[in-house]
């Protein structure tokens, strides 16, 4: 269930294709502070049910990181006063499904479920919100499934384990720099108080949004938060994160020397956080350099200098300043160093000679048209919904994005570039073969 590119799709939703076109979205806060947003779509009997918490792995600290993540599991099991089935038992049984994914900044849980089988999604969970069991087996169980996970996901994936140790060494202060999935020394370690000290601080409802779309009735859906949400009460939400990451001031650099299949490189800079202005500047910068087989890095590394077979780039959503990533995977016999010199000369182009009016039209083209996929299907509605209700603040910033994006201009990502893609503010890491480690000699990085 530890989804942690989920988000990144999300960041598609914006566009001038909305045009001034607003949904009809309908919202409610129940006297516990649960707020709950409608969207009725009654294209199909179906219903999307998306409860956003607020609580991921930036809420942790060190001895505890991996517990937002945790829950996203314990959240499946039987509550302590069910008498029926587990979750993901009861919701397919409804003709349904059910999923969750958990990040940084939130953990989020998804149900997608005939219209009638609504009343059983509300009381699903509300049941484990109010009942979590917290069994000592139950724990333990989970937290052999956790750590079994970690060295699937992270531990024997190259890749993963790259991208891990590139974000350990670009944060030094805020908590981005530990893995949403946890260190496995703390996995290992937690103790009961730890979790329900955890549970308490992110399972509130005041610190949760509900979104719900699909063939229902607004007042049917409030009748039903009421009765079984509304009863529960809220505790107090996290602490806010007031660390900020200091201004980096000089290149850093780290490698991970394991056996693999091809090198990689992984170049990440700090941006600001997604409700920042330079957010759209920088993701139609992103749509130039690295979205599709004509943008300018895959052309570069990939078809004319025929140094990788693969490059893409990644700026999730989130709620403090992050990182903008590029990840170039080798091809074989390519070095490395090599890749990063043609790479920075390219960021350096734009830089000096700008982008061209057609470049800029077609990154918000392509754009577009991801939009359009997502917003097919209540589930992408829900999660858009829910996601600028959360990182921009303010749900209806999904209607006002147009007008924002569509001002993009040329000028605006030369300055992005320049701001941004600097040396002192970017990390730098490298997956080298374990079996070519004894031949590889110390070198200069490219300047």
């Amino acid at each position: 269930m530890f989804k942690k590119l989920f988000l990144t799709l999300a960041l598609m939703l914006t566009g001038p294709w909305l045009g001034a076109q607003t949904w009809d979205v309908r919202t409610h806060t129940l006297q516990n502070g649960m707020k709950i947003l409608v969207r009725e779509d009654h294209t199909i009997p179906n219903v999307a049910f998306y409860l956003f918490y607020r609580i991921g792995s930036r809420n942790e600290q060190p001895g505890t990181t991996g517990l937002s993540h945790f829950f996203e599991h314990m959240m499946f099991n039987t509550a302590a006063s069910a008498r029926t089935p587990q979750f993901d038992q009861a919701i397919e049984a409804a003709g349904g499904a059910s999923n969750a994914y958990t990040d940084y900044d939130v953990t989020v849980y998804q149900n997608r479920v005939p219209a009638s089988a609504l009343p059983l999604v509300f009381a699903l969970e509300s049941n484990r919100l109010a009942h979590l069991s917290f069994d000592p087996r139950r724990v333990e169980s989970e937290r052999g499934v956790v750590a079994s996970e970690r060295r699937a996901v992270v531990e024997d994936d190259p890749l993963e384990l790259l991208r891990e140790q590139l974000w350990a060494a670009a944060f030094t202060a805020h908590p981005y720099q530990w893995p949403v999935i946890g260190w496995m020394a703390d996995i290992e370690h937690w103790r009961m108080a730890d979790l329900n000290r955890h549970f308490a601080m992110g399972y509130s409802p005041a610190n949760a949004t509900l979104v719900v779309c699909g063939d229902v009735k607004f007042a049917t859906v409030i009748q039903l938060a009421q009765r079984w949400l509304g009863p529960i009460k809220s505790r107090e939400r996290p602490r806010p994160i007031t660390t900020r990451e200091p201004e980096q001031q000089g290149e850093r650099r780290t490698k991970v020397v394991k056996p693999a299949q091809l090198p990689a490189l992984m170049v990440g800079y700090h941006v600001p956080e997604s409700a920042h202005a330079d957010f759209y500047p920088l993701q139609v910068l992103r749509g130039i350099l690295l979205v599709g087989r004509s943008s300018r890095l895959y052309q570069r590394l990939v078809d004319r200098e025929s140094l990788a077979i693969a490059v893409e780039g990644e700026m999730d959503l989130a709620l403090d300043p992050t990182l903008f990533v590029i990840t170039v995977q080798a091809k074989a016999g390519a070095d490395t160093l090599t890749i990063e010199q043609v790479l920075y000369a390219e960021l350096d182009r734009v830089k000096t000679e700008g982008v061209t009016e057609r470049e800029l039209q077609k990154a918000k083209n392509i754009l577009r048209a991801e939009f359009h996929r997502q917003l097919k299907t209540i589930d992408g509605k829900s999660q858009a919904l829910g996601n600028y209700e959360i990182f921009f603040g303010d749900y209806r910033q999904l209607f006002g994005a147009a007008e924002a994006f569509g001002q993009v201009t040329r000028d605006d990502v030369i300055r992005v570039a320049n701001r941004y893609f600097t040396e002192n503010n970017r990390t730098v890491a490298t997956l080298v073969l374990a079996t070519n480690a004894p031949n590889v000699r110390d070198r200069q990085p490219p300047p």
